[in-house]
C-alpha cells in the first residue's frame, strides 16, 4: 500500500475505535435500565463496525466499473425501498417518523442506502453527461429532477436531515463537474429558498429553530436537549472529567449515543479531545478530495466524481452534527458518522470508505502516487 492508503485507513480506524469507546460510555446507564444489560449497545455496535469493515474490504475488491455500470439498478432500488418504508406494516414508526424497514436482527434506514446510491448514480451521470451538463440546462435539471422526486419520499417519512445532506452533496458534485456558475448560483438560492420554505411551514421544524436561537427560553420543554448538550461542553473544560465520567449521559442528555455522542465525548475527553475527532475528519475528508482529483488526473472520472461525493457526504454531515451538538445548527437529527451508534450508518459509511480506497488503488494501477 502506498502512504496515503495507510494515513487514510489509520484516521478512519481511530475514528471507528474511538466512536465504538465513546458508544460504550455513553451508553451503559441507559442500556442497562432499558434492557439490564450494560453493555447491549456496545456489543451490537462492535458487530456493526465488523460488519462494516467486511464490506469495506468487499468494496476494495469490486472495478469501480461494475458501480458505474449498477448505478441506475441502484438508484432504482433505492426508489423502491424509499416507497416500501411508507407502506403500513412495512416501515418502522419511532417518535413519529417512518424511516426503518426492519429486517429482522437490525432495522435498515433507508435514506442511508439512498444518499450512497445517488451519489453513484451521479457519478456515472457525469461521466455519461458531463459535457451536456456544462453546455445546457437541459444536462444540468436532468439530476435535479431526480433529486425532487427523491426529496418528496424523504420528506414523506419525515427525514429533513438527509434530505439537506443529500441535496448539498449532490450540488456540490455538480459544480465540480463545471456546471456554469450563473446556473449554479440560482439553483443554490432556490434551493435554499425551498428549504427555508419547508423549515418555516412546519410548526416542529420551525420550533427547533426558533429553539435553536434561544434554548434557554425553555430550557426544560423543548430547549432540553440543547441546553443538556452545552451544558456537557462546559463540564469538559480543556482534558475532560475522565472517560466514563459524564453525568449529562445519565439520562440528561437524550441520544446520549447516537446524535448527541460528540456532546458526551466533549465532556468526557474535553476540548482536545474533541479538536482532535474535528481534525480527524477534516483529514478524511481532505484525503478523499486528494484522491478525487487523482483520478481527475489519469482521465478516471468515474472514480473522481465518487471520491467527491463521498467526501462531500461524509464531511457535510460530519459538519451538520457536530454543528448540532455544539449549538450552532438546529437540531437535525443525523449520527456522526463511523462514531455514533446506528447499523444503517455505520455499515453505508464504511462502504462508501471501502469504495474511496478501491478509487485510490485503481489511481495507482493508473500511474498515479498520491
Amino acid at each position: 500500500m502506498a502512504q496515503g492508503d495507510i494515513s487514510l485507513l489509520l484516521a478512519v480506524m481511530a475514528l471507528l475505535a474511538l466512536g465504538l469507546l465513546m458508544v460504550g460510555s455513553a451508553s451503559i446507564s441507559i442500556a442497562d435500565r432499558q434492557v439490564g444489560t450494560p453493555f447491549y449497545y456496545l456489543l451490537r455496535q462492535a458487530a456493526y463496525v465488523g460488519g462494516g469493515v467486511m464490506l469495506a474490504a468487499m468494496m476494495m475488491q469490486i472495478p469501480l466499473q461494475v458501480w458505474q455500470r449498477l448505478g441506475p439498478l441502484l438508484l432504482l432500488i433505492s426508489l423502491v425501498l424509499l416507497l416500501l418504508v411508507l407502506v403500513p406494516g412495512i416501515g418502522r414508526n419511532v417518535n413519529g417518523a417512518t424511516r426503518w424497514i426492519s429486517l429482522g436482527i437490525f432495522s435498515l434506514q433507508v435514506s442511508e442506502v439512498t444518499k450512497l446510491a445517488l451519489i453513484i448514480y451521479t457519478a456515472g451521470y457525469l461521466v455519461r453527461r458531463g459535457e451536456e451538463v456544462r453546455t445546457s440546462v437541459r444536462g444540468f435539471l436532468k439530476p435535479l429532477g431526480v433529486l425532487v422526486v427523491f426529496a418528496v419520499l424523504l420528506l414523506a417519512q419525515p427525514d429533513f436531515g438527509a434530505l439537506v445532506v443529500l441535496g448539498a452533496t449532490l450540488l456540490g458534485m455538480l459544480f465540480l463537474a463545471g456546471v456554469r456558475l450563473w446556473l449554479f448560483a440560482l439553483l443554490v438560492a432556490v434551493a435554499a429558498g425551498a428549504l427555508a420554505l419547508l423549515a418555516v411551514t412546519s410548526p416542529y421544524r420551525m420550533e427547533r429553530l426558533t429553539t435553536f436561537m434561544n434554548p434557554w427560553a425553555d430550557p426544560f420543554n423543548s430547549g432540553f436537549q440543547l441546553t443538556q448538550a452545552l451544558i456537557a461542553f462546559g463540564r469538559g473544560d480543556w482534558f475532560g472529567v475522565g472517560l466514563g465520567g459524564s453525568v449529562q449521559k445519565l439520562f440528561y442528555l437524550p441520544e446520549a449515543h447516537t446524535d448527541f455522542l460528540f456532546a458526551v465525548l466533549a465532556e468526557e475527553l474535553g476540548l482536545v479531545g474533541a479538536l482532535g475527532v474535528i481534525l480527524l475528519f477534516v483529514f478524511v475528508v481532505w484525503r478523499a478530495f486528494v484522491i478525487g482529483r487523482a483520478a481527475a488526473q489519469v482521465g478516471a472520472h468515474f472514480g473522481a466524481y465518487l471520491a467527491y461525493g463521498i467526501a462531500m457526504l461524509i464531511g457535510i454531515q460530519a459538519f451538520i452534527n457536530l454543528g448540532v451538538n455544539m449549538g450552532v445548527l438546529p437540531t437535525k437529527g443525523l449520527t456522526l458518522p463511523l462514531m455514533s451508534y446506528g447499523g444503517s450508518s455505520m455499515l453505508i459509511t464504511c462502504t462508501a470508505m471501502g469504495l474511496l480506497l478501491r478509487v485510490d488503488r485503481e489511481n495507482r494501477r493508473g500511474g498515479r502516487s498520491i
